[in-house]
């Protein structure tokens, strides 16, 4: 864009009057700031364009999901199998429903005990190897160095571009002692709360779970009409869990839908044929 002709000064006068070629100067660069990116010292500046903030979102509660998946899972198939496999020999639903809640509740007191238990074991395990590997850095501290070398090497980082890196680590002996679990052992440093957690969710998820299929027989009177219920009951409940764990897993959710529905399917369907087998 040129400005006027009236508006133009005369080339001489800017010659001869340094502080007017001052004043134009200025004069465009007021006017022309946003596109330019000049301040009134001529100095460059970065455009002050709207930023959109970056938001990375990841899902976190792996564990939870696991814990979630192993309680409801178990809760949906041997509560059904049970409840199924006395369906064709008992003709009152009474029985059935308090075989099937005897088994909820000491289904969800073996699977959090199990829980719990596993969880435990985890943290015992990481602590021993965290006490074992501070031991060695203090004995042994140049074959460490060398081993978190290699664990830089494996990333494509020469010797040479890895060293001051390691070093660096070493001179700090926790930072370098967490590096070391973490890369080398691939182990990581368990929630304090982990194991009650761990235990309270597998055994809610079971008894969710477990309540599922024995509800048809609460409310139904035939125990044959309560199978075919339960049955339907089940392979829906199944079908919206294996969604829901696939929206918050990442995994295509109609795909896990129907891989639960089948497994746990399957599952059940091996439990009901054992329990009919049993004399």
């Amino acid at each position: 864009m040129s400005l006027p002709s009236e508006a133009r000064p005369d080339a001489a006068e800017i010659q001869n009057h340094p502080s007017t070629r001052s004043r134009i100067a200025d004069r465009l660069r007021d006017r022309f700031h946003d596109l330019i990116g000049y301040d009134r010292r001529g100095r460059s500046e970065v455009p002050t364009l709207p930023a959109t903030p970056h938001i990375e979102r990841h899902f976190t509660a792996g564990a939870v999901v696991r814990d979630v998946v192993i309680g409801m899972s178990d809760g949906l198939t041997v509560p059904f199998a049970l409840a199924a496999g006395l369906s064709g020999t008992v003709t009152n639903n009474v029985i059935i429903v308090t075989a099937g809640l005897a088994e909820v509740v000491a289904g969800s007191i073996a699977m959090g005990l199990g829980g719990y238990l596993a969880a435990r074991s985890d943290a015992e395990h990481y602590a021993s190897e965290r006490i074992r590997e501070q031991r060695e850095v203090e004995e042994v501290p140049e074959v460490e160095i060398a081993e978190v070398s290699e664990v830089f090497q494996a990333y494509g980082l020469t010797e040479e571009e890895a060293d001051p890196i390691v070093r660096a680590l070493a001179s700090r002996p926790e930072a370098f002692v967490d590096f070391m679990m973490r890369f080398e052992l691939g182990l990581e440093e368990p929630n304090p709360g982990r194991a009650l957690t761990s235990a309270l969710t597998i055994a809610g998820a079971y008894i969710v779970g477990g309540l599922i299929p024995l509800s048809p027989y609460i409310a139904l009177r035939s125990p044959h009409s309560a199978l075919l219920t339960s049955v339907l009951i089940t392979l829906i409940a199944l079908l919206i869990f294996g969604y829901i764990k696939g929206r918050f897993t990442g995994a295509r959710p109609i795909r896990s839908s129907l891989q639960t529905a089948f497994i746990g399917g399957l599952a059940a369907a091996a439990a009901f044929g054992i329990a009919k087998a049993i004399p």
